[in-house]
């Protein structure tokens, strides 16, 4: 792969990357304050401050190391994770699910922001091509984070979900997987399963949910 397009492609995902780790753990350090739990905000990680989120294995080394092993055609990577004692939470069972939704949701949220901040820079004339494909990348980007962390297996939000929806019994057996839930969760990205059965469907699903609700911006600015 060229230099130059190595170098261009980090430049247009560096900014969207930053946004979307950086707001999703906000997100969960302010629902978890919001219901109780004060653990993140002692610790300092309630931060719009992307340095404070940043793992430099795996927000980083990670992912280059895999981009330029794969030319570009497989990435993985994760922020260092909000603190959450669920056991300070007002009610830990349904409280959780909250805190576990404010993640995707701020991808979601910032899904939605790339994609209006497209339609505007279009309708508006630009034409410079580096603004639009980071649009393009923001949007990609948040609805893997979206759709991905979703995927219901601990530790993924989608399985603290699952946990809080759960009756209690099943609730437990569910939880017990954590302590192997990541190596899981690689081993079926590897094989790729989650990628087939889970993340491309969502992500379409969402996308195509997103259109529908611009649907009168895009008629307004078109």
């Amino acid at each position: 792969m060229d230099f130059a397009q190595i170098v261009q492609t980090v430049a247009i995902y560096a900014i969207p990357v930053l946004f979307a780790i950086t707001l999703h753990e906000a997100a969960h350090g302010y629902a978890a304050r919001h219901f109780g739990d004060h653990t993140a905000a002692m610790m300092g990680r309630i931060t719009l401050n992307p340095v404070k989120h940043i793992d430099p294995l795996g927000t980083i080394a990670m992912p280059l190391l895999l981009y330029f092993a794969t030319s570009g055609a497989f990435l993985f990577g994760y922020a260092k994770p909000v603190p959450v004692n669920f056991g300070r939470l007002r009610n830990p069972k349904r409280d959780m699910i909250w805190v576990a939704l404010a993640g995707p949701g701020a991808n979601l949220f910032q899904a939605i922001a790339w994609t209006v901040l497209l339609y505007v820079l279009v309708a508006s004339g630009v034409e410079e091509d580096f603004f639009l494909q980071m649009c393009r990348a923001g949007l990609l980007v948040n609805l893997v984070m979206f759709a991905f962390n979703l995927f219901p297996l601990p530790p993924l939000d989608g399985g603290r979900i699952l946990v809080g929806l759960l009756p209690w019994k099943q609730a437990a057996l569910v939880s017990r997987v954590e302590p192997w839930g990541f190596f899981i969760v690689m081993a079926l990205v590897i094989t790729g399963v989650v990628g087939t059965l889970w993340l491309r469907p969502l992500m379409m699903l969402t996308n195509s949910a997103i259109e529908v609700l611009l649907t009168p911006l895009r008629m307004l600015l078109f």
